[in-house]
């Protein structure tokens, strides 16, 4: 390889495991080949891993960026078997065992791809060129420094409509993450924004919810669904079920039961992606860009090639389009991707994936939260409990904890969000220019 030397790997004579992503499939993957006689390497764009269900409350500035990243350096400074290598990779050559990446090749005993999923804007080009994705760290800054800097700007306009457009929010997607943005974006409206901005009147300020199906958070079971909806409605957020988007240029919104929005703040939460890479045969990418796999997690006509998340589809009885794009699959299959690995090594039967489903939730602002768990369910305060109680200990690094802890606590006794700051880009350059537009 010519150009491996710019990855400075030794070779330390153990086969060498190639994990590609540091997300919650990767993470728990290197977690577990601590204990495999291997060489783990892991690949990421980024040099920290990302706690992605809180990234709606950096958004809403609920809690420090900080708070939800951690180094992977950090988290694996003990582990004399990991190295980690800033990069992207760019190609797979399957044939001849190596990657190509931004800072050169490598070669692979065993490749695990745990890219992930990107926005997914379904074709629509308009959307994606004006809407606001939420899907990274630098999504929820963006997000939140177009939120503060539209609200400081409404204070200098004059004309209705217009100033109704920077403080108005539109959020497409009944997901979890739609379902509570929406209720963070209700809550800044109740709590916060009354005391930092007293010129305006609140009350024109609108969240609509837009959910293409018939009911929000299709997860979990219908009760949840409506009873998240309730929340919703009482918070004031105007919730449109069998309703999509059918264009946005940064100003209004088309909405398909014939209806117009006026809003510059779009917030896409309506679907993924998967982030496949080049170089794998065509028949190895299913629907929505996700790799076939068996189940063993292994890509289809590869058996040294690992897919595992977002990116892996395991069709099933169960499950005909593959596991759900969340963090427990994911999690679940990176740490038994690790034991297969051994048990290749030591020329025994892999042992098949069978996925344990914990349950889900959701949560709508405070007090208020939805909870699945088998035949356990429950909605409102316990619920939220849970669901502050879950997602704290799911955070990497106990520091973080603590961070996240203290914020959750000074934000429900104060009624106030401290991290209200325009850090870096306003997040409107991307804006149309509206002073003479028609409504």
């Amino acid at each position: 390889m010519e150009n491996q030397k710019q990855t400075r790997i030794p070779n330390i004579g153990k086969p060498r495991v190639i994990i590609i992503g540091g997300g919650f499939g990767g993470l728990e993957l290197a977690k577990a080949l601590k204990k495999v006689d291997v060489q783990t390497v892991l690949f990421d764009k980024h040099n920290h891993h990302t706690f992605q269900p809180l990234l709606y409350q950096v958004a809403t500035s609920g809690l420090e960026t900080s708070s939800i990243v951690y180094p992977f350096r950090k988290k694996f400074d003990n582990q004399k078997n990991f190295y980690f290598r800033l990069g992207e990779v760019k190609r797979i050559n399957p044939e001849e065992r190596y990657i190509e990446t931004s800072i050169g090749t490598l070669e692979y005993d065993f490749l695990i791809i745990a890219t992930g999923a990107t926005t997914n804007y379904y074709g629509a080009k308009d959307i994606a060129k004006h809407a606001l994705p939420m899907k990274t760290i630098e999504d929820s800054i963006r997000l939140r420094n177009r939120i503060i800097n539209n609200f400081e700007q409404a204070l200098l306009v004059e004309d209705e409509v217009k100033l109704n457009s920077l403080i108005d929010f539109v959020v497409v997607g009944g997901g979890p993450t739609g379902v509570e943005i929406a209720g963070a974006l209700s809550e800044l409206r109740n709590h916060v924004f009354p005391t930092d901005y007293k010129e305006l009147d609140l009350l024109k300020m609108d969240i609509d919810l837009i959910e293409a199906s018939p009911s929000i958070l299709n997860g979990m079971a219908q009760p949840a669904g409506q009873k998240a909806q309730q929340f919703l409605e009482k918070m004031g957020v105007r919730v449109h079920t069998n309703t999509s988007v059918k264009s946005y240029d940064g100003y209004t919104v088309e909405l398909s039961d014939g209806k117009k929005l006026i809003t510059r703040n779009l917030i896409w939460a309506a679907g993924v992606t998967g982030c496949v890479l080049e170089g794998l045969n065509a028949e190895a990418v299913a629907k929505g860009n996700r790799y076939n796999v068996n189940e063993f997690n292994q890509i289809n006509g590869y058996d040294d090639i690992f897919a595992i998340g977002d990116v892996a589809c395991m069709a099933s009885e169960d499950y005909p389009r593959g596991h759900p794009q969340m963090a427990p699959p994911a999690m679940q299959q990176g740490m038994l991707i690790a034991k297969n690995i051994k048990k290749i090594m030591e020329k025994k039967p892999l042992k098949a994936f069978k996925y344990s489903h914990k349950g889900a939730m959701a949560t709508i602002g405070r007090n208020r939260a939805v909870i699945e768990m088998g035949k356990f369910k429950t909605q409102g305060f316990f619920a939220w409990f849970i669901w502050m109680f879950v997602h704290l200990m799911s955070l990497v690094g106990y520091k973080n904890r603590v961070l996240v802890f203290f914020s959750w606590m000074w934000n429900y006794f104060s009624y106030d969000r401290s991290n209200r700051l325009i850090i870096g880009s306003t997040g409107t350059e991307q804006q149309p220019d509206v002073e003479n537009k028609e409504i």
